[in-house]
């Protein structure tokens, strides 16, 4: 599993575009409460059986909409009685009734409709009225959540979603139904489009830096210390097979480690004394350009074959990861304790199946695994400092104090010990960051940049730390543009950027940023992550439109 140096997550909720993947906390709430603080108390809109009333009782010879009225009081005395088809005869009446020009009391009439239809549970009928209520009057509020929930129920993601997007910014997001309902909405349709794009999805080689990223998180891995020892020439004349393999991956052409893996692979038993080799190498490849069924593949092949135990915990680990990255929590565990059986010795075991217990957020079974990966091998850096990250969440879950300060110690002495680790430095400077000792975090940055210039996610994670420390969004722009600069295949950039640009009401922007995102996304996971928040951006853009809103000058007013 790879390097948590951009992947620490949070929970906000994709409506109010926070920030995904990496030190999200950092950008705090979304753009939208960036508005003065005017937050007007708002009824809730949660009960499905409400119905316009507020009618005086009409003259003795009433007017059309006098009479209109009178249909539509009658109509609510019905409603209440649970009496539907009767209301829905009277609304019909108090439509046909109603003069044009009265367009308000007409989509009143039309949402007070909806309201009985969608107590009969007639879908098609809610959203035709609450259409036909919100033609007549753009801001009526209660017809597009009406509407809202008949969508939802009929599985019409995008329009739903645009709908109670609508009520959010009509409401300054102070409807809790409401933002509960756009998350669900968000999520769906993120799983959506995301099922949709891995069809066509084109196998994408990440950069060096994520590369290196992946393979320096095993301490043990057989086959990548093979592809790095300084030994005996490779040969004379043309290379093939893993041979061929193990050179591209010294001169960084990756695109043909794949195929030239696949040659060894394919070659006759005598000919292929790298046959187990070449099958990790290109399960891992596999992995890394996010052709995740095949890796998934090879890496199964290898669990069933009688080879070298260090390969096939390894496998075991890699496999894992790739069930966690699927979604299937119980496959990956059960793969871990295959592993920790066959392989009780290996640190790597420990370390991964740490990094899945922290993102399950069972902090006291993680630092078990952390430490138990230190013990085993306390040479091994980023083990080490992910065992110090570790013990600080959980000893700010548990409030222990004495945890706590410890944790801080060792991360001083990971620096003493591992100087050249920038994953030390990440970490440590986003707990500091946290602890809101933001100059200290800046240093500590700086120094990572110092080791790892090369190293996108390090000028993300400063430009987030701009934002927090001084407010400064203009420097953390372009501290997350020189982070593309550097590396154009960083996901974590591009999204971390867009998430920025909304923040600043450049929904153009940033949906061209997400889709960039989106481009290098290697599993369903994670494009669904950005699908969500790409999809959040396009309805808020959508609707500002439709509204006359101007996004720009709403964050800044």
């Amino acid at each position: 599993m790879a390097s948590s140096t951009s992947s620490t997550t949070s929970s906000l909720q994709k409506w109010q575009i926070a920030l995904g993947i990496g030190a999200v906390s950092a950008l705090g709430l979304s753009y939208w409460y960036l508005k003065t603080g005017r937050k007007p108390q708002l009824k809730d809109t949660s009960d499905t059986i409400s119905i316009d009333e507020s009618v005086k009782d009409p003259p003795k010879d009433p007017t059309p909409l006098e009479q209109a009225q009178q249909y539509k009081t009658s109509g609510n005395e019905m409603f209440k009685k649970g009496k539907f088809d009767e209301a829905i005869h009277l609304y019909n009446k108090a439509i046909e009734a109603c003069p044009e020009e009265f367009k308000t009391e007409l989509a009143t009439y039309y949402q007070n409709r909806a309201a009985a239809y969608e107590n009969l549970k007639k879908w098609s009928s809610v959203i035709a009225d609450c259409t036909k209520a919100i033609e007549l009057n753009s801001r009526y509020e209660k017809a597009l959540m009406r509407r809202a929930k008949a969508e939802e129920i009929v599985k019409d993601w995008e329009n739903c979603l645009d709908d109670v997007t609508c009520v959010c910014l009509l409401q300054q997001f102070q409807n809790q139904t409401a933002l509960l309902m756009a998350d669900r909405v968000l999520k769906e349709l993120g799983k959506k489009h995301a099922q949709e794009a891995m069809l066509n999805r084109k196998p994408i080689i990440p950069s060096k830096t994520f590369i290196k990223t992946y393979f320096s998180s095993f301490s043990e891995d057989v086959v990548y210390q093979k592809l790095t020892e300084v030994g005996d020439p490779l040969g004379q004349g043309e290379l093939s097979g893993f041979l061929k393999a193990k050179l591209a991956f010294a001169t960084e052409k990756y695109e043909e480690i794949i195929p030239s893996c696949t040659e060894e692979i394919n070659s006759s038993e005598s000919e292929s004394p790298f046959k187990i080799e070449a099958l990790s190498l290109r399960a891992s490849f596999y992995f890394l350009t996010g052709n995740l069924d095949k890796a998934l593949e090879d890496l199964t092949t290898i669990i069933n074959t009688d080879c070298d135990v260090k390969i096939k915990v390894n496998s075991l680990i890699k496999r894992a990861s790739i069930y966690m990255q699927n979604e299937k929590l119980t496959e990956c565990l059960e793969d871990f304790d295959k592993a920790a059986e066959v392989g009780p010795e290996i640190s790597d075991v420990f370390h991964h199946r740490g990094q899945v217990k922290l993102l399950m957020e069972k902090t006291n079974e993680a630092i078990l695994d952390f430490q138990k990966a230190v013990d085993l091998n306390p040479n091994f850096s980023v083990a080490f400092v992910q065992k110090c990250y570790s013990d600080y969440r959980h000893a700010m879950q548990v409030q222990d104090v004495q945890l706590l300060m410890q944790s801080l110690a060792n991360f001083k002495k990971g620096i003493e010990k591992f100087p050249t680790c920038v994953e030390t430095y990440v970490l440590y400077a986003q707990v500091l960051t946290e602890k809101q000792d933001y100059e200290e975090a800046d240093k500590l940055y700086g120094k990572a940049l110092e080791i790892d210039s090369e190293n996108a996610s390090i000028y993300v994670h400063r430009g987030l730390l701009m934002l927090q420390w001084k407010g400064e969004i203009e420097q953390a722009v372009e501290l997350m543009k020189e982070g593309i600069k550097i590396d154009d295949k960083c996901e974590f950039a591009y999204e971390t950027l867009g998430t920025v640009e909304v923040q600043r009401g450049n929904l153009v922007v940033a949906i061209d940023l997400f889709n960039k995102a989106i481009a290098l996304a290697r599993s369903e996971m994670e494009l669904t992550h950005l699908f969500s928040l790409r999809d959040a951006a396009t309805s808020q853009l959508k609707v500002t439109t439709r509204l006359g809103i101007d996004s720009q000058h709403m964050v800044n007013k």
